[in-house]
């Protein structure tokens, strides 16, 4: 009896160590292969994508439009909208990546309040965007809930560096 439990238990340890150095092969940075990827980089998904016809504003690929909730108006002098976006994505990495995108279109970040949710006010010369970051519970999605306003007519009056013409 003794003889068949050990017999057993090699087998187990002999199969246990095969499947070891099988999945070693697996393992990221043990293989030796140098050929080069053939995938190019306009292959891959986007990271960001624009929010709806406001070019400077972005937010990650995973959020979603909701087309139902949101509505923009576009007439000679004003350009603006209430527009709602939702996804599987965390409050505190969307807030990070609203800010540092925001920055980098040129925004200026005049207020930020952070709680169970987050909102973020942003303004640029004859512009400005209210962002609400809510997540309801950890099977949720996050939504967004975004305010954008633009002064076209203010527009027209100002340089290319956002100041007025004389």
């Amino acid at each position: 009896m003794k003889d068949v439990f050990l017999l057993k238990r090699r087998v187990v340890f002999c199969s246990i160590a095969i499947w070891l150095v099988m999945l070693s092969g697996c393992i990221p940075g043990t293989t030796t292969n140098t050929a080069p990827i053939d995938a190019s980089i306009e292959d891959l998904p986007s990271v960001t994508s624009t929010v709806a016809n406001f070019n400077d504003i972005e937010l990650p690929s995973d959020m979603k439009n909701d087309a139902k909730k949101s509505m923009t108006i576009s007439t000679d002098s004003f350009r603006g909208g209430i527009l709602y976006y939702s996804g599987r994505v965390e409050i505190i990495s969307l807030k990070e990546f609203i800010i540092a995108s925001m920055k980098k279109n040129k925004w200026k970040l005049v207020g930020e309040v952070s709680y169970q949710n987050v909102i973020l006010a942003f303004t640029k010369p004859n512009r400005t965007c209210m962002i609400n970051i809510e997540n309801k519970g950890p099977l949720s999605d996050t939504t967004v809930s975004m305010y954008v306003t633009v002064d076209v007519a203010a527009s027209k009056s100002l340089n290319a560096f956002g100041e007025p013409i004389q």
